[in-house]
This record gives C-alpha cells, sequence and structure tokens, in this order.
C-alpha cells in the first residue's frame, strides 16, 4: 500500500464541519448570512447543511433566528448543556428586552469565572461595546457584582485576588475594601452607574436554581440617563429572574 497517497476525502463532511466550527464561535448565535460568510460556504449550502445538522440535534435554531449548536454536541465536548441553556433562555431575553426597550443579559459562574451566556439586542436595545474583556471587569459591571454578590466571602476574595480591579472611568470602585463592604449588604438589585462606560447604565438582579448550585444574574443596559427609571420597574426584572430560574432548574436536572 502506497503510504503516500492523499486520504480520500468527504467534501460535504468538511463543509459541515467548517460550519459547526462557524456556529461554535458564537455562543450567543448567529444567522445563518453570517455563518455562510465565516464558513466560506454558498448560503444556500448552508441552510441545507444547517437544516441537517438541526435534524441530527447537533444545531438548533432559536425564536429570532440565529443559530447556536445542539444538544447533541454534549455527547462529543460537552458544550451541550451550555447550548440547551442558551436556547431555553434566549426568549426570555427577547421579551424583557422588548418590555423594556433595553439590551438584556444573562451571565453564569462557569470554572469559577463569570462569563455573560447570551445577550438580547437591537437596533432600538444596542448592547454595551465590551471594549474591556469581562474578565478584567466584573468589578465595575452590574452584572458581575450581582454574581460576586451571590458567593460566600472566602469565594469573593478569590476572585478578586485572581482578577485586579482595574480603573475604567472615573466612577470605577478600584478598592476591594470598599467593593466587599457594598457586596455584603443587603440588597435585591446590583447596579452600574457610569462605572463601567461613561454614558452607560446597568441594573442586574440574581438568578439562581432551586438547589443553589447555579449561580447567574440577569441584568439590562441602558443611557445613564434612564437607569432610575429601570430601577423603578425592578420588579419586572424579578419576574423575569424568576423564569430564567425555573428555566434552569428544568434545563440543569
Amino acid at each position: 500500500m502506497d503510504e503516500t497517497r492523499k486520504p480520500t476525502l468527504i467534501a460535504s463532511v468538511q463543509r459541515a464541519l467548517r460550519l459547526m466550527e462557524a456556529v461554535a464561535s458564537h455562543p450567543g448565535g448567529a444567522p445563518a448570512k453570517q455563518l455562510a460568510r465565516e464558513a466560506r460556504l454558498p448560503l444556500a449550502t448552508t441552510y441545507h447543511l444547517l437544516r441537517t445538522l438541526a435534524h441530527e440535534g447537533y444545531a438548533t435554531r432559536l425564536s429570532d433566528g440565529l443559530w447556536v449548536l445542539g444538544d447533541r454536541v454534549q455527547s462529543l465536548n460537552g458544550q451541550g448543556r451550555t447550548q440547551q441553556v442558551l436556547a431555553r433562555v434566549r426568549p426570555t431575553l427577547v421579551a424583557l428586552r422588548d418590555e423594556m426597550g433595553a439590551a438584556a443579559y444573562f451571565a453564569m459562574q462557569v470554572d469559577d469565572e463569570i462569563q455573560i451566556v447570551d445577550v438580547a439586542d437591537g437596533p432600538r436595545a444596542p448592547r454595551v461595546d465590551l471594549w474591556v474583556g469581562f474578565a478584567d471587569a466584573a468589578h465595575a459591571t452590574a452584572i458581575g457584582k450581582c454574581v460576586l454578590g451571590q458567593l460566600d466571602e472566602d469565594r469573593r476574595r478569590d476572585y478578586l485576588a485572581r482578577h485586579p480591579m482595574v480603573d475604567l472611568t472615573p466612577h470605577t470602585l478600584t478598592d476591594p475594601r470598599q467593593l466587599l463592604a457594598l457586596l455584603r449588604a443587603p440588597g435585591d438589585v446590583s447596579l452600574d452607574r457610569e462605572e463601567y462606560a461613561i454614558g452607560t447604565g446597568c441594573a442586574a438582579v440574581p438568578v439562581t436554581d432551586a438547589t443553589g448550585s447555579v449561580v447567574g444574574a440577569l441584568a439590562v443596559s441602558v443611557r445613564a440617563g434612564r437607569l432610575p427609571k429601570i430601577e423603578a420597574s425592578i420588579g419586572r426584572m424579578h419576574a423575569t429572574a424568576a423564569r430564567i430560574q425555573r428555566t434552569l432548574s428544568l434545563t440543569m436536572a
């Protein structure tokens, strides 16, 4: 046997794998046109492959038309659970965005890190420009402070020891002692008053499952001047957080 011969390759399999890589690079989902461009595939081919992947459980089309990895990917690399959470939480985020006219965010603590799982935004509700990576900015965001507020003292200190409190705006809190004192104070909402970005305010409420094993936060971002109105409507966010909590309880069971 001539070992120098090139292996026989199946072009359709190569295209499907490139497409799955493109889908996997967008945890929050991406439209078919964008995926086709990134995978260097014709749009018609992309639609055919996505439908096939969805039929086999390797891709999922969300309610707003975005595509994410499907549940069966869990058997390959353990990511299916995150995608399952995303698919179930996404419609709730979209509804909150439309109700409050603000970009809506959901974050969870994954492997001792705070990660934004999904964002529901739009032309009338733009998301915050994450000009600084979230790993370096949890102390300056409502969603980060909300998750940290749910941890015990040792885990908070461990997180802050691994993530220096960098100065992002004139309003950013950079003293760990002051932040820890703030996190110990009881409250039903965490706020970011232009601490991450000038001109932007955010509010976040906690989301945990029934067992307390999932720590997360629901947040919205608005122009700084609209933040008082958001605070006055915080009950809507708590109601949405409760719906997400029920979804997590079913998904994580």
